[in-house]
């Protein structure tokens, strides 16, 4: 890794850093945030708050709340129930309701199917219920 390309890493960080905590309000103590558990593939989170939200959440492109729309489509889709109980908590600080909440679950229905929508309301109420 040149010089470059550490400067470019670590402001990729830092942009990612404050689309996280802007997200996810007051989830995270304040100061350098170390994602890192000593566990099996820890460098994960840290490759998801470079590359997703450094590089994607921290774009002008979309608003936040617009993100949170396209996001949680494409979670649904994916069936990606663990991901998507964070991104509804996401989409609750990004201004969308909870029936703006409902409504993207019922549309999701029509495209990724019944079992997946479900398992989507049942994630969604997780969330909701922390």
């Amino acid at each position: 890794m040149n010089d470059t390309d550490a400067e470019n890493s670590t402001d990729l960080r830092a942009a990612g850093e404050r689309a996280i905590r802007a997200a996810l309000p007051g989830a995270f103590p304040e100061g350098d945030l170390d994602l890192r558990d000593g566990r099996l593939g820890e460098e994960l989170v840290e490759i998801g708050l470079t590359s997703v939200f450094g590089l994607l959440w921290a774009r002008d492109g979309l608003s936040p709340r617009d993100r949170s729309l396209v996001t949680l489509g494409i979670l649904i889709a994916l069936g990606a129930e663990n991901e998507l109980r964070t991104h509804v908590r996401i989409a609750l600080t990004n201004g969308l309701t909870r029936d703006e909440l409902a409504e993207v679950v019922y549309h999701a229905a029509g495209y990724a199917g019944f079992p997946a929508a479900v398992a989507a309301r049942t994630a969604a109420r997780e969330a909701l219920a922390q």
